[in-house]
């Protein structure tokens, strides 16, 4: 699975982040703190989600919004940033490339029980899920 820095580079790395994170504890400090805003922005700049996709999965727009004006996400918003982009990370890490990545993450899948892998990360079951699909795919096991 993706180190903390593979993860964090998918939000825009540690400038927009604005933390070093050189261990998984580095990353939990920083989602306890919460991360900047411009993490989300960065996410859907990169084309890695859309706004709609974000809006869906890490961030109604309504509330982006608002955060906007704070600066900064709450744990809990970015907790889910971040599980969002361990995922990403994690396909990209696995499809080798990130437009491989992006076809099969909205592609429906049968070992999803025919959702797509990109709509059960709005949970950390369906994070999971996909996790575990993920890993099968890197170790060659029918997914």
């Amino acid at each position: 699975m993706p180190t903390s820095n593979a993860i964090i580079e998918v939000v825009g790395g540690p400038s927009v982040v604005g933390a070093v994170i050189n261990t998984p504890f580095d990353l939990i400090r920083a989602v306890r703190a919460g991360l900047p805003v411009s993490a989300v922005h960065a996410l859907m700049r990169s084309g890695r989600l859309s706004r709609a996709e974000t809006d869906r999965v890490v961030l109604p727009r309504k509330t982006l919004a608002h955060r906007e004006r704070i600066g900064t996400l709450t744990s809990d918003q970015s907790d889910r940033l971040m599980r969002v982009a361990r995922v990403l990370a994690a396909a990209e890490e696995v499809f080798g490339s990130r437009e491989k990545a992006h076809q099969w993450l909205r592609r429906p899948t049968s070992g999803l029980a025919g959702e797509a892998p990109l709509d059960l990360l709005d949970t950390e079951e369906g994070a999971r899920e996909v996790e575990i699909i993920l890993g099968r795919i890197a170790h060659g096991i029918a997914a």
